[in-house]
């Protein structure tokens, strides 16, 4: 679900303190941009929304995250909007940020 080694990575690479505004910075851009989702974002919208989230999660080693992102943003972008589980994409957001936030408050990563 979590790359845990591309936090890692990322920690190590700009600091803690750094770490710590980008955690930051992408939980309040992601939280909009899943808010939008979650108001039912209209069919026109979702392949840009979504292209955002894959972007924004692979930085930050949400996976199956954005990977489901990738592959609603494809059927977007090909007008195959039935395809898109826009449930499975919040729920999975929703069990990421969970684990995620547990996981670096119980300081679990490397």
């Amino acid at each position: 679900m979590i790359d845990w080694d591309k936090i890692a990575e990322l920690r190590n690479d700009i600091g803690q303190e750094d770490f710590d505004e980008v955690v930051e910075l992408f939980l309040e851009e992601v939280e909009e941009a899943m808010e939008r989702l979650r108001a039912g974002l209209p069919a026109d919208k979702l392949e840009c929304c979504l292209h955002f989230l894959k972007g924004s999660a692979l930085n930050l080693g949400f996976t199956a995250f954005s990977e489901l992102c990738a592959k609603g943003e494809a059927a977007s972008a090909a007008g195959d909007y039935t395809s898109i589980d826009l449930c499975e994409v919040i729920q999975t957001y929703d069990a990421s940020k969970a684990t995620f936030l547990k996981t670096l408050e119980n300081n679990d990563t490397a």
